[in-house]
Protein backbone atom coordinates (compact mmCIF):
# COMPACT_ATOMS: atom_id res chain seq x y z
CA UNK A 1 0.00 0.00 0.00
CA UNK A 2 1.13 3.76 -1.28
CA UNK A 3 0.52 6.30 1.41
CA UNK A 4 0.43 9.64 -0.07
CA UNK A 5 -0.02 12.60 2.84
CA UNK A 6 -0.34 16.52 1.18
CA UNK A 7 -0.44 19.63 2.81
CA UNK A 8 -0.13 23.18 2.94
CA UNK A 9 -3.97 23.95 2.15
CA UNK A 10 -6.15 26.69 3.35
CA UNK A 11 -8.00 30.00 3.03
CA UNK A 12 -6.77 32.90 0.49
CA UNK A 13 -7.90 35.88 -1.11
CA UNK A 14 -8.01 36.03 -5.00
CA UNK A 15 -4.84 36.92 -6.51
CA UNK A 16 -3.06 35.09 -3.46
CA UNK A 17 -0.69 31.86 -3.53
CA UNK A 18 -0.41 28.82 -1.82
CA UNK A 19 2.48 25.51 -2.01
CA UNK A 20 0.90 22.32 -1.79
CA UNK A 21 2.97 19.63 -1.02
CA UNK A 22 2.45 15.75 -1.46
CA UNK A 23 5.05 13.49 0.54
CA UNK A 24 5.27 9.66 1.30
CA UNK A 25 7.62 7.65 3.64
CA UNK A 26 7.15 4.59 1.81
CA UNK A 27 8.40 5.19 -1.17
CA UNK A 28 10.79 7.62 -3.60
CA UNK A 29 7.93 9.80 -5.49
CA UNK A 30 10.76 10.27 -8.10
CA UNK A 31 10.00 6.43 -9.21
CA UNK A 32 6.51 7.43 -9.88
CA UNK A 33 4.32 9.37 -11.67
CA UNK A 34 2.50 11.82 -9.98
CA UNK A 35 -0.75 13.80 -10.53
CA UNK A 36 -2.74 16.51 -8.54
CA UNK A 37 -6.11 16.44 -8.54
CA UNK A 38 -9.02 18.19 -7.20
CA UNK A 39 -12.20 18.27 -6.70
CA UNK A 40 -14.62 21.17 -6.37
CA UNK A 41 -18.40 20.77 -4.46
CA UNK A 42 -20.74 19.34 -6.79
CA UNK A 43 -18.15 18.97 -9.49
CA UNK A 44 -16.07 15.66 -10.67
CA UNK A 45 -12.67 15.25 -10.13
CA UNK A 46 -10.41 16.85 -12.48
CA UNK A 47 -6.87 16.56 -13.43
CA UNK A 48 -4.99 19.84 -13.14
CA UNK A 49 -0.95 19.08 -13.01
CA UNK A 50 1.52 15.83 -13.50
CA UNK A 51 5.11 15.27 -13.54
CA UNK A 52 6.33 11.98 -14.77
CA UNK A 53 8.67 9.81 -13.33
CA UNK A 54 12.22 9.50 -14.18
CA UNK A 55 12.52 12.69 -17.00
CA UNK A 56 10.10 14.69 -14.57
CA UNK A 57 7.95 15.88 -17.63
CA UNK A 58 5.43 18.39 -16.43
CA UNK A 59 1.60 18.97 -18.12
CA UNK A 60 -0.81 21.67 -16.51
CA UNK A 61 -4.62 21.71 -17.35
CA UNK A 62 -5.05 24.64 -19.41
CA UNK A 63 -6.93 26.82 -16.79
CA UNK A 64 -3.70 27.04 -14.63
CA UNK A 65 -0.82 27.42 -17.20
CA UNK A 66 1.06 30.31 -16.23
CA UNK A 67 -0.34 30.07 -12.46
CA UNK A 68 1.07 26.65 -10.91
CA UNK A 69 4.16 25.22 -11.33
CA UNK A 70 4.21 21.10 -10.06
CA UNK A 71 8.22 20.05 -8.84
CA UNK A 72 9.88 17.35 -7.50
CA UNK A 73 12.22 16.64 -4.56
CA UNK A 74 13.04 12.85 -3.90
CA UNK A 75 10.00 11.99 -1.68
CA UNK A 76 7.87 15.43 -1.98
CA UNK A 77 5.59 16.74 -4.67
CA UNK A 78 5.24 20.29 -4.60
CA UNK A 79 2.29 22.25 -6.37
CA UNK A 80 3.24 26.41 -6.44
CA UNK A 81 -0.45 28.27 -7.06
CA UNK A 82 0.04 31.71 -7.97
CA UNK A 83 -2.58 33.98 -8.88
CA UNK A 84 -5.36 32.02 -7.23
CA UNK A 85 -8.80 32.57 -8.33
CA UNK A 86 -12.03 31.48 -6.86
CA UNK A 87 -12.62 28.49 -9.41
CA UNK A 88 -9.55 26.77 -8.00
CA UNK A 89 -11.24 26.05 -4.91
CA UNK A 90 -11.95 22.61 -4.14
CA UNK A 91 -10.06 19.32 -2.17
CA UNK A 92 -6.81 18.96 -3.78
CA UNK A 93 -5.47 15.33 -4.33
CA UNK A 94 -2.05 13.50 -4.89
CA UNK A 95 -2.72 10.64 -7.00
CA UNK A 96 -0.42 7.97 -8.43
CA UNK A 97 -0.69 4.57 -9.88
CA UNK A 98 -0.40 2.20 -12.70
CA UNK A 99 -3.27 3.62 -14.49
CA UNK A 100 -2.12 7.18 -14.29
CA UNK A 101 -2.09 8.78 -17.59
CA UNK A 102 -1.02 12.86 -18.10
CA UNK A 103 -0.63 14.43 -21.13
CA UNK A 104 -1.01 18.67 -22.05
CA UNK A 105 -4.40 19.47 -20.68
CA UNK A 106 -5.61 15.53 -19.98
CA UNK A 107 -5.27 13.40 -16.91
CA UNK A 108 -6.69 10.09 -16.53
CA UNK A 109 -6.70 7.81 -13.44
CA UNK A 110 -8.15 4.66 -12.13
CA UNK A 111 -8.15 3.18 -8.84
CA UNK A 112 -4.75 4.35 -8.31
CA UNK A 113 -3.55 5.80 -5.02
CA UNK A 114 -4.94 8.94 -3.52
CA UNK A 115 -3.87 11.02 -0.61
CA UNK A 116 -6.40 11.97 1.96
CA UNK A 117 -6.87 15.55 0.24
CA UNK A 118 -6.74 18.68 1.23
CA UNK A 119 -9.04 21.93 1.32
CA UNK A 120 -7.86 24.64 -0.97
CA UNK A 121 -10.29 27.85 -0.43
CA UNK A 122 -9.93 31.15 -2.36
CA UNK A 123 -12.70 33.58 -1.15
CA UNK A 124 -12.57 37.22 -0.21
Amino acid sequence: QLHLVESGGGLVQPGGSLRLSCASSDFRLDYYTIGWFRQAPGQEREGVSCITKGDGLTYYKDSVKGRFTISRVVNTVYLQMDDLKPDDTGVYYCVTGPALYCTDNYFYTEDDYWGQGIQVTISS
